[in-house]
């Protein structure tokens, strides 16, 4: 009797094992097959909009009306955009595709700001034709290599998951086709990545040149560190310089305490603080956001950014996160920029980033707004209720500097920052502000 009970109980677990590891296959296969699917749309994709993007700069390369180009070159930053995105969704993170993704964003930077650009007033020039044509070449190239490798796929009924395992196992697949068809993309694109598209998309860069003072030495950079940080004699303290293809000399100091760490970048020349990050826990708040904000124009004022004010602030938890920027006779100079993270428990300095105020500080002639701030306020929305109006010097969408009238307000329960040109009164920027964040409660 109780050897029948214990068989019949043995054959339902086996069943129900079986019955298990049957729906576990099934599942498996089905996720299987659905990602094989969406690899499989992907690249077709990826190949029908490298066509389409071929063809795209082609038809500009033909146009001779500029109310015509601004539109076809919007098209193509939409193209091209598409195609970006879809790479996205290909097995390829471990599989070198840089210099693709790298290529079709510059074109797309290319496209975008010479589409936005008067052309009235700033014709193609011939520098820029001459780039569309290489774009067209090598988009050719792309195209080219892209259809053999579809043509491979279709025709010998390849899987992308053979791919994705064997760049995840390191292994050689049974058929490499698509690995090698990619690897010979990125090959020719990185043949001709170094062209003159860098120059014409890449706007004003961040610069160090400006920099004032002496190169200091490491001796010279830990002492200046001590001004920024506690550094105590018997912390764990090392200095590297950084490596070569930077664009300009920093020393980076780390501070070791237990479970704490700082990390500073100072420049070698004139020692100033580009970065500070130091990680502790703030266990209880004892200061409030405005006094945050007091200790951090403090520390400002210490280390000689002067003309500084405040432009955003935020609190997180226990800390308060600020963005300052450079004021010049009431003119708020937004390319000048610091941003910090204030500890609320005691006002130490968290977080420092001082590169943007570093690259683009420096002597300028701020001309006086060729229209009035009602002329600029006309331009706006009708439906916006202005709260604040400032001037301020805005980097627009073509990486120039452009002076506006900056306003602040609100259309129904929505905030938004809103630049227009103090020259011809045109819309150069609108920004939508994060409104807070809702709580859910009651939701487990």
């Amino acid at each position: 009797m109780i050897r029948g009970i214990i068989i019949g109980v043995l054959t339902v677990a086996v069943i129900g094992t079986a019955y298990w590891g049957y729906q576990e296959h099934q599942e498996k296969n089905a996720i299987l097959i659905n990602a094989e699917n969406n690899y499989q749309r992907a690249f077709h994709e990826l190949t029908y909009d490298v066509d389409l993007l071929h063809d795209k700069i082609g038809t500009t390369l033909a146009m001779n009306s500029r109310n015509s180009i601004s539109p076809a070159l919007a098209e193509v930053w939409r193209v091209t955009s598409e195609a970006h995105n879809e790479v996205g969704h290909l097995p390829l993170t471990l599989l070198p595709f840089n210099k693709t993704e790298e290529f079709l964003a510059k074109i797309g930077d290319f496209s975008y700001k010479t589409a936005v650009r008067d052309l009235e007033k700033e014709p193609l020039t011939e520098e820029e034709y001459q780039t569309l044509q290489s774009l067209y070449e090598q988009s050719a190239d792309i195209q080219n290599e892209l259809r053999k490798v579809q043509h491979l796929v279709l025709e010998n009924n390849l899987r992308w998951m053979d791919v994705e395992l064997a760049l995840a196992n390191n292994d050689e697949p049974s058929d490499n086709t698509i690995i090698d068809g990619f690897k010979t993309v990125e090959n020719k694109v990185e043949g001709y990545s170094e062209t003159n598209l860098a120059e014409v998309t890449n706007g004003p860069l961040r610069d160090f040149s400006h920099l004032e003072g002496k190169e200091i030495t490491k001796d010279e950079a830990l002492k200046k560190a001590k001004e920024f940080i506690t550094i105590k004699n018997n912390q764990d303290v090392r200095i590297t310089e950084n490596g070569e293809g930077s664009d300009y000399g920093f020393y980076s100091i780390t501070v070791r305490n237990g479970k704490t760490q700082a990390n500073l970048d100072i420049t070698k020349v004139g020692g100033h603080p580009l970065y500070l990050l130091q990680n502790r826990e703030i266990k209880r708040q004892n200061l409030s956001l405005n006094e945050g904000y007091n200790k951090g124009a403090q520390f400002l004022n210490k280390h000689g950014f002067e003309n500084m004010t405040l432009f955003e602030s935020a609190q997180y938890d226990n800390t308060g996160v600020y963005v300052f920027v450079s004021e010049e006779n009431g003119v708020r100079i937004y390319p000048d920029a610091i941003r910090m993270k204030v500890a609320l428990d005691d006002g130490s300095i968290l977080a420092f980033s001082a590169e943007d105020y570093l690259s683009f500080h420096k002597q300028r002639d701020i001309p006086e707004p060729a229209i009035s701030a009602e002329d600029a306020k006309s331009k706006l929305n009708p439906n916006l209720q202005v709260m604040d109006q400032n001037v301020a010097l805005i980097v627009n969408d073509v990486n120039e500097e452009v002076l506006c009238y900056e306003f602040l307000g609100t259309i129904n329960n929505d905030t938004y920052r809103i630049y227009i040109n103090a020259e011809n009164g045109d819309e150069e920027k609108v920004e939508k502000l994060q409104n807070a964040e809702p709580i859910y409660e009651g939701l487990v």
